[in-house]
């Protein structure tokens, strides 16, 4: 199985629904992320270099963001000042001081392997509060415990698998102090018979009934009236949107497709220690 280096280093789930293809982006000659194959091994193999050398440097940070993936080779990078690393059949680069990785390519990132922290999910992160914070508060259906200890916003599908999983699952993120906000994200697009459930969903007199309903494969009484599906949908694809559910933490950082409750609990818990360590501004 290949999956793509971000996730190799910055252990995303890639368990989520593509969005429906944009003809401007798929064209002939349109770039696509890089894939790496994700070793079981306790190490993975790499080149020799010698201690001190800006090549060694560069395989000990991508080491320091990932032990066991494979790097095959280590030379010189066309621009000067950074080294070129084939890492499991991809190209990534790293200065000559092994501060920085840089993963080209659709969708790549800039990783500070020395504080192990991905600087363009940062960025983006910050870009997703903003625009989230337009789409008004009773604009979302939440399912939350009484008093949670973490929120987290959620762009779903009714008809995409992985979000009717999460869905079946949602007591369950509940019990783990965790309220879980949607957001409407129909993937295959405005006009869509998705999109058409989705409107009636947010029109329904009662949200979160219609949700689960939709999500468990029931008839949704069709509605119509001035929704905000249009913006939400909108806000989803400049946030970065590939496919749902779309899980972001309240900082704005994608926690990945679907991920297990337990296992965001763990996430979102690890996150907030960090957020706490991390200086302000």
């Amino acid at each position: 199985m290949k999956r793509t280096l971000l996730a190799v280093f910055g252990a995303i789930s890639l368990s989520a629904c593509a969005q429906a293809p944009d003809p401007a982006k798929t064209a002939a000659g349109a770039p696509t992320p890089p894939a790496a194959s994700t070793p079981t091994g306790a190490a993975a193999a790499a080149p020799n270099a010698a201690a001190g050398t800006p090549d060694a440097r560069a395989i000990e940070a991508i080491r320091r963001l990932n032990p066991q993936v494979p790097i095959d080779r280590v030379d010189a990078a066309p621009m000067p000042g950074f080294r070129q690393a084939i890492v499991g059949g991809q190209v990534v680069y790293v200065t000559d001081d092994g501060r920085y990785v840089f993963v080209p390519g659709s969708g790549g990132a800039l990783f500070d392997a020395t504080a192990k922290r991905n600087l363009s999910e940062d960025a983006l992160a910050s870009m997703r509060r903003e625009l989230l914070a337009k789409i008004p508060a009773g604009e979302r259906i939440v399912f939350g415990p009484a008093n949670p200890e973490h929120t987290v916003t959620v762009f779903t599908d009714v008809a995409c698998g992985y979000c009717q999983r999460l869905h079946s699952e949602i007591a369950e993120y509940n019990k783990q102090g965790i309220a879980v906000e949607y957001l409407a994200f129909p993937r295959m697009g405005l006009g869509s018979e998705d999109y058409r459930t989705m409107v009636s969903i947010w029109c329904a007199s009662d949200r979160k009934q219609a949700l689960t309903r939709a999500k468990s494969g029931e008839p949704v009484e069709p509605k119509s009236c001035k929704s905000t599906v249009d913006m939400q949908y909108d806000i989803g694809q400049r946030v970065g949107l590939t496919g749902t559910p779309m899980i972001l933490a309240e900082d704005g950082t994608q926690l990945g497709g679907y991920v297990p409750p337990a296992q965001l609990r763990e996430a979102l818990d690890r996150l907030a220690v960090e957020r706490a360590a991390t200086p302000a501004g």
